[in-house]
């Protein structure tokens, strides 16, 4: 789904099931102002990529075209070419045979006279296609069959590489939908591969074993092998344990590098050939990247940690050709840094920080992507996307660091939110990091009701982002009247490594006692009523919603998306649990008594909130059977609860109808528990 836009326009049934309810009827918020909220993210224009030329002087970006399919208005990805200095000379780069298609992964050669891309052909199966380097005489060079991404030229020019799920009926990834059961069940499973194309076209090469699933890649200096992360088996578990290798670009030999104690991803290959740069921490979800830099010998050896000791989390990383340094983008505190690394000296120089966020692409436009900035080949001039909570997202370029905006796309866009203030406090031995989100407007003498939101991962964070998704509930809630404290907790990213690793063996322990302290603290800044706090969030936030209400009273009401009610019975259920390895030490079948004190139903009698549950039948990170689990324990023990059931979804929603409806039962439950003191 990388690419994708987040919006499809088009007739909204209702498809959303409620499977129950215990406590007083059911009310819907005001579906006019849902809409208005809705309507609003869907003007903001959430650039999806940009790359720069090598000569610096043209820009590629993503955003969003409107057509129609089947007489309804659709929404596709889109790429367009534009003078890097002032934007202009604008036009759309695309193959697409059909009135809309998805295009994405734009990619200067070399030289810069081409340029790569992914498109659809007429039945929708995505394709490598090229143009020349103004756009034109764009055509598909390969004849896929199976989901195809992430285009690479070789460094001389003449060929590309790409991943390739040859025959695989879904996108890779389990954030996408899982496929239904039926039958007899097998381990049946549809690898992730890298292919290479003649740049002219012909027919397509897979490389290295047939049951390898290649994550990332980068070629080498001389185009004769891959840095590839990969593992064998079952490539949408298995990521969590995925190794180094070299992939021989002819005979597709395999050569294992590093075996790494926890994860890694965004292999590198240095312009002299001799090292791979790569990013190495703990982490929870494929593409949402964080941790220090390591670099190991091309030939092998041990890997060495040249960020050591950084009070910050690496997102991304690049190498920058001319000064043989490392480009880094980093989360610290709240704060974007982009930083040159000394890769021989292990230090670091912040080339430029501030309070918003800059990358090259995204994961979903939630994260930052594999790509942090875009550098010409001299690296002197960049390319970003940049934003804030408040300022919505606009394509820079310049030298980096000293960015100008090259597009006013969002000029006629403002917050439907207050300010957002970077907050911090202490608890235990930390110093923890959160935004705290006003409404529009607060008037003096009143006291307002607050949520907190939880983040996803655990290996996340709240990052400065405007909102502009369907799963924006913090800006639809403070648009209506909320505060909104988006704490970063212990297990986060954005303050080093122990940090990060701190909520190992202990989720729900002191990343819940950092979220009350600075509950706390919030209360000292804002005219908050401490009686009217509710608490949300998706999947580990789902899992921190149901696990804080079973521990405190403070919260008055709770709603939780694709949540985690028991760590036991989730174990033997989802389709990932190779992530669960790291976190918790040991597998369930060996430790179980490490995943009963982290489990909300072993303390779920203590459950008073008013509580609502959302989530997709068919979500593999996640299986709806936790929800089940705990509404069925709610109900018996005569707390208010609903559950409701999104048919077709899996751990992300994308049907517009789901989304919406999602936001409307969310708002409405708060102001339900909360509004009134």
């Amino acid at each position: 789904m990388r690419g994708l836009s987040w919006r499809r326009i088009g007739q909204a049934g209702c498809i959303a099931a409620i499977l129950g309810f215990s406590g007083a009827p059911a009310r819907a918020a005001d579906p006019k102002a849902i809409g208005q909220i809705l309507d609003a993210f869907g003007r903001v224009h959430s650039f999806t990529e940009v790359t720069i030329s090598p000569d610096g002087q043209r820009v590629i970006y993503g955003d969003t075209v409107t057509a129609k399919r089947d007489g309804a208005d659709v929404e596709a990805a889109a790429l367009w070419i534009a003078n890097a200095k002032d934007g202009g000379d604008v036009h759309r780069l695309t193959a697409c045979p059909g009135s809309v298609c998805d295009e994405h992964g734009a990619a200067w050669s070399p030289d810069g006279r081409r340029i790569a891309f992914v498109t659809e052909d007429k039945t929708g199966q995505t394709q490598i296609a090229v143009s020349d380097s103004d756009g034109r005489g764009a055509k598909a060079v390969t004849t896929a069959h199976g989901p195809v991404d992430t285009p690479r030229w070789s460094p001389a020019g003449d060929r590309l590489a790409f991943l390739y799920a040859e025959g695989a009926p879904r996108t890779p990834g389990p954030l996408n939908p899982l496929a239904r059961d039926a039958g007899e069940l097998s381990d049946t499973v549809y690898e992730q591969r890298l292919a290479i194309v003649s740049a002219g076209g012909g027919q397509t090469k897979v490389l290295g074993p047939a049951d390898l699933n290649i994550y990332e890649y980068d070629w080498s200096p001389d185009g004769g092998r891959f840095a590839v992360t990969a593992a064998h088996g079952s490539g949408d578990n298995n990521w969590w344990i995925a190794e180094l290798d070299t992939l021989d670009a002819e005979t597709g030999a395999v050569d294992v590098l590093l075996r790494p104690k926890l994860q890694m991803a965004s292999p590198r290959w240095s312009g002299d050939g001799r090292l791979i740069a790569y990013i190495g921490g703990i982490m929870s979800d494929e593409g949402i990247t964080g941790g220090d830099i390591y670099v190991i010998a091309a030939a092998g050896g041990a890997p060495t940690d040249v960020t050591p000791g950084l009070g910050a989390t690496v997102q991304t990383l690049t190498w920058n050709h001319s000064t043989s340094a490392l480009i880094a983008t980093e989360f610290a505190a709240g704060d974007e840094v982009l930083a040159s690394v000394d890769v021989g000296a292990r230090s670091q120089r912040e080339l430029w920080r501030a309070p918003r966020m800059i990358w090259a692409n995204t994961v979903f436009g939630l994260a930052p992507g594999d790509t942090g900035v875009s550098l010409s080949r001299d690296g002197a001039v960049s390319a970003v996307i940049a934003q804030s909570y408040t300022a919505p997202p606009e394509i820079e370029v310049g030298p980096p660091g000293q960015w100008k905006p090259i597009t006013h796309a969002n000029a006629g866009v403002h917050p439907m939110t207050g300010p957002a203030r970077n907050v911090s406090w202490k608890s235990d031995q930390f110093t923890v990091q959160g935004l705290l989100i006003a409404p529009p407007s607060v008037t003096p003498g009143q006291r307002y009701p607050l949520v907190v939101e939880a983040h996803g991962g655990p290996s996340f964070a709240h990052y400065p982002i405007f909102p502009a998704s369907p799963f924006s509930f913090d800006a639809a809630l403070a648009s209506v009247g909320y505060y909104v404290f988006k704490p970063n907790p212990r297990g986060s990213y954005g303050q080093g490594a122990a940090f990060e690793q701190a909520n190992i063996k202990d989720f729900g322990g002191g990343d819940l006692r950092d979220v009350l302290a600075g509950l706390d603290y919030v209360q000292t800044l804002a005219p908050i009523d401490p009686n009217r706090v509710g608490i949300t969030g998706w999947s580990y936030g789902g899992y921190m919603t149901m696990w804080a209400v079973t521990q405190t009273h403070r919260f008055k009401a709770a709603v939780s998306g694709a949540g985690l009610s028991d760590w036991l019975s989730y174990y033997g259920t989802n389709s990932i649990d190779t992530w669960m390895l790291p976190f918790f030490g040991a597998s369930i079948y060996d430790d179980p008594k490490v995943y009963e004190k982290s489990s909300p139903m072993t303390f779920i009698k203590n459950v008073q909130a008013p509580t609502l549950l959302v989530a997709g039948d068919r979500d593999a990170e996640v299986p709806i059977t936790q929800s089940y689990e705990y509404w069925n324990a709610l109900k018996r023990l005569g707390v208010k609860t609903a559950f409701v059931v999104y048919p077709d979804e899996g751990h992300l929603f994308f049907k517009p109808a789901d989304q919406a409806d999602t936001m409307t039962r969310l708002v409405d439950w708060f102001d339900r528990y909360l509004k009134t003191p």
